[in-house]
């Protein structure tokens, strides 16, 4: 592909050089230069790309792409842009054909619910014939693959690249987490998403390398709105008139509220033994009454976005009645089967604070016992230890204390920790070291009507032991011991 074709929407200027030339890929690492490639200089918190435009040069790259005006390459053409981050998304749009122009595109923005909601779209959409790819927190997925990534929301050359393998493999849509420095850093440009949804607004990502202020953390996560054509909001949200203010695109609203175009009403928990989730009426657009298989009644908000855009595909009800009931996301409250009369649940609660949260949730199931199956990451801070302990200590009937990525660390000084933080409560407690001992003590200890939750590893296949990470899969050995247990 010529160099000036990958520059067709970019406002940029020639330094030297020439655009008439013929480029190999576009490139944003320097360890990654192949002959005749485009380099692309991003700058960061801990680098910055435009130190390395010399030896990129040296190794082959063709043309380098700068935003600094002091950096010269002979025998290379160099492009002055004002972005790069910008740049490199519309280049690698150019270099990968433009793919969202063949795939129906949803972004999904918010402080939590992204993960969940974009399982339950994709869920609905292929129960209804579309297959569907998500690239988010739990990486590129499509078909039976996934690709690990780095963040939330890739790099935009690895998002142009995974829509376009998306298509190779014949997808007709991707969900895609906007994640609020994912558009501040112009990963998602280069396109105009087909939907947009927000889904809530809280505290999270201030300071540091993020953002500075709540402010910025709003605004950033608002310019998906600019970035779509219809934007698909939670009404009841405190922040959705900021969310959508100087919006681009069409707006339609999901909530429990009167206001809401797409409503929600009579929300109801739903237990049986495994089986957690919530049921509720649906009216507007859609009227129907769905059961989620996902619980809290923070779902509801969830399971109407999806059920929202997925509105706008030609599919039958049945699949927005099926993809709900039967929606699981990897790692996040996922239930597992079990012969028994209990629930076993894998979920990715690592601190305090989510721990909590997935604890408060599960007692309003009314269950016999909250068993709760933790560890605490090695070279981390101790006051982390400290807090789990004492929530699952105030919360959970029995705290199962193990291990969990204890790194370079003693596993029993961590569970030493936690238990300090346990004696804070009068909560009931067994140190078991040995993850798979203490899941097996888990399953063959469990009793009717029990809720088990494994916590802390959700999604992660892998144990870090003494700068080691060997592969270990919680479904791969749950189903291991019930075998042995037949």
């Amino acid at each position: 592909m010529k160099l000036e074709q990958l520059l067709t929407r970019i406002n940029y200027t020639l330094v030297s050089g020439d655009t008439d030339i013929e480029i190999t890929d576009v490139v944003y690492d320097s360890r990654k230069i192949i002959k005749d490639c485009v380099f692309v200089c991003l700058s960061g918190s801990a680098f910055d790309g435009h130190n390395f435009a010399q030896d990129a040069v040296k190794n082959g790259a063709a043309a380098i792409v700068v935003s600094r005006d002091d950096i010269s390459a002979e025998g290379a053409a160099v492009i002055r842009v004002d972005d790069t981050r910008k740049a490199l998304a519309f280049m690698s749009a150019e270099y990968f054909e433009n793919p969202a122009d063949t795939l129906t595109t949803i972004g999904i923005t918010g402080t939590k619910g992204k993960t969940t909601t974009a399982a339950m779209i994709r869920s609905i959409l292929e129960k209804g014939g579309i297959r569907t790819g998500i690239i988010g927190t739990l990486g590129i997925l499509y078909g039976d693959k996934t690709i690990k990534t780095a963040n939330t929301t890739p790099e935009s050359y690895e998002i142009q690249k995974a829509l376009r393998d998306m298509i190779n493999d014949g997808c007709k849509c991707c969900v895609m987490e906007a994640s609020s420095l994912g558009i501040k850093w112009h990963r998602t440009d280069g396109f105009i998403f087909d939907y947009g949804i927000f889904t809530n607004f809280s505290h999270d990502h201030i300071g540091g390398v993020e953002h500075p202020t709540m402010e910025d953390y709003l605004y950033c996560k608002s310019l998906l709105f600019r970035q779509c054509t219809t934007g698909i909001i939670n009404i009841d949200d405190p922040a959705a008139d900021k969310m959508i203010e100087n919006h681009t695109c069409r707006i339609e609203t999901y909530g429990c509220s009167s206001k809401a175009q797409l409503r929600a009403s009579d929300a109801k928990l739903l237990s049986k033994p495994g089986f957690l989730g919530v049921s509720f009426n649906v009216s507007g657009k859609l009227n129907m009454k769905l059961d989620v298989a996902t619980p809290g009644l923070f779902t509801v908000h969830n399971a109407l976005a999806a059920a929202a855009v997925c509105s706008h595909f030609d599919i039958p009800e049945s699949a927005v009645l099926k993809g709900l009931e039967e929606v699981r996301v990897k790692g996040r409250v996922e239930s597992v089967k079990v012969p028994g009369n209990y629930t076993l649940l894998i979920d990715y609660a690592h601190n305090a604070v989510s721990m909590e949260n997935i604890l408060t949730t599960l007692r309003e199931y009314n269950p016999h016992r909250i068993v709760t199956l933790f560890g605490a990451g090695g070279n981390r801070p101790r006051d982390r230890r400290f807090e789990m302990g004492e929530i699952s200590g105030r919360l959970s009937d029995l705290s199962v204390i193990t291990e969990d990525n204890s790194r370079f660390e003693d596993v029993n000084d961590i569970i030493a920790d936690i238990i300090t933080g346990i004696k804070k409560t009068d909560g009931k407690y067994v140190t078991i070291p040995d993850r798979t001992d203490a899941i097996r003590y888990c399953i063959e200890n469990a009793q009717d009507g029990d809720i088990i939750v494994l916590a802390g590893k959700g999604h992660e296949d892998y144990q870090d032991k003494n700068g080691v990470k060997t592969h270990y899969d919680e479904r791969e050995v749950i189903a291991e011991i019930l075998a042995d247990m037949k």
